[in-house]
């Protein structure tokens, strides 16, 4: 991961800095203090948890040292550059489009939330096919960006280039919508994507009886759960969708994840154990205060056994859990884990497009695809298509790893064979009457 340091000095001689995590987007965080003695250079930045400290070379173009967040150690060296590197984005659409953008605002009536997005039409005489985008997990803003990607502004363009109206929104509490109540679950957001189709029908030029959902992520669970309760969906995407309860993507995603990021086999089962027991609580225990205070006390139980050594490799896990605490016992996260999306699938009667990534370490790929087409299969659904996209993570770029480290390091935002394929299919649905026959790839 690229750092760049920024340093200025006042007029009386003090240096001041600020950092930029390039590949994490993000800019400007808070360096405390930074000093340069003796051709040594420190500096600290205490709300990351991370100090630094290297010599400076003779010519004063290059730091070579040693960086410390938290526990770990890592060897840093910083060169002098006039000018910092940027993140590079090839996919990102430039104006002016080939097609109208237009801001839009409605209400989810039900929940009594105010949703704003853009809304993109492409020039047709005629009503066109349209989808409403929805975002995955955790807050997001109607780009679904991350790291300096903006993935859902690159698959809008793609689409409305081919034909395809798109809705894309911020989601409760982002950008101009309205936060809603701190005890919504999936279950709420299906209804702010009910709204969105409702809005796009009330749209003269949009075909009302074309108007489908892309969901990415939880956004691919969410999907099935709007379209089962409208007649008014046409048909649905799910990008890297669920066919696993929702315990069981986590505890596979920490096995991946842990993996991953180089951890052996006893480490991966300390944090699959600490993981499980913490969801255990969650299932058992309603009260929020006495959930917590039964987590904390099985994480303590469970480092009592470790050795020092095991302690040490347990450290980061134990900050996340303790810094994620507030998110594990909301009414949100308690739903999540319990969910099993195969009753909702089997009620799926539109056309289904199910994609997931051969390199995913979020929503482990064979597993859930499996479990995707048993449901469809199970429920009567004769119109649907089973894809494993080879060389693709859960962000649908081309990978090496799939790793998350690797999301912001990639230029590119979204595989063209992803985009390719889902903006085929949707006009396969949008043009002919003729049922596509059941398949599967990969």
């Amino acid at each position: 991961m690229r750092i760049v340091i920024k340093i200025t000095q006042t007029p009386e001689g003090k240096l001041v800095a600020k950092m930029d995590s390039l590949d994490q987007a993000a800019n400007d965080l808070p360096i405390d203090t930074i000093t340069s003695e003796g051709g040594v250079v420190r500096f600290e930045a205490r709300a990351l948890s991370l100090s630094y400290e290297g010599k400076l070379n003779d010519d004063g173009s290059e730091i070579v040292g040693n960086l410390k967040q938290g526990p770990a150690t890592f060897p840093v060296t910083f060169k002098r550059t006039e000018k910092a590197p940027t993140l590079g984005r090839p996919q990102d659409p430039q104006k002016p489009y080939p097609y109208s953008e237009e801001e839009v605002s409605y209400e989810n009536t039900i929940d009594k939330v105010r949703l704003t997005g853009t809304l993109t039409l492409p020039p047709s005489r005629k009503p066109v096919p349209a989808v409403v985008l929805i975002t995955g997990s955790g807050g997001q803003d109607r780009n679904e960006t991350l790291l300096g990607h903006r993935p859902f502004l690159v698959l809008a363009d793609h689409l409305t280039r081919r034909g395809i109206a798109v809705l894309r929104v911020d989601d409760r509490g982002m950008g101009g919508s309205a936060p809603g109540s701190p005890n919504a679950t999936s279950e709420n957001y299906a209804e702010d994507v009910l709204a969105g189709v409702a809005f796009l029908k009330g749209r003269k030029e949009i075909n009302p009886r074309q108007i489908g959902l892309i969901g990415h992520s939880e956004g691919g669970m969410i999907a099935p759960i709007a379209a089962v309760r409208s007649k008014d969906v046409a048909f649905i995407v799910m990008m890297a969708g669920m066919g696993q309860t929702g315990t069981d993507v986590i505890l596979m995603q920490g096995d991946l994840l842990q993996k991953a990021s180089g951890s052996g086999p006893e480490m991966i089962t300390q944090v699959r154990k600490a993981f499980e027991q913490i969801f255990a609580i969650l299932k058992a225990e309603k009260d929020n205060v006495a959930a917590e205070k039964k987590i904390r006390e099985a994480v303590v139980s469970q480092m009592a056994t470790m050795t020092e050594a095991q302690k040490k490799a347990f450290a980061p896990v134990l900050g996340t859990i303790n810094a994620q605490m507030k998110m594990y016992v909301s009414d949100w996260f308690r739903y999540f884990l319990l969910f099993d999306p195969g009753p909702t699938l089997a009620k799926v009667r539109i056309p289904v497009l199910a994609i997931v990534g051969e390199k995913d370490l979020q929503v482990p790929p064979q597993e859930n695809l499996v479990l995707i087409e048993a449901a469809l299969k199970k429920g009567g659904n004769k119109n649907y298509t089973i894809l494993l996209m080879p060389g693709v993570n859960h962000l649908f770029q081309t990978a090496k790893t799939g790793s998350p480290s690797e999301y912001g390091v990639i230029e590119e935002t979204v595989s063209p064979t992803a985009l390719q394929t889902i903006s085929d299919w949707i006009l396969k649905q949008t043009t002919t009457r003729k049922r596509a026959n059941t398949r599967k790839v990969g």
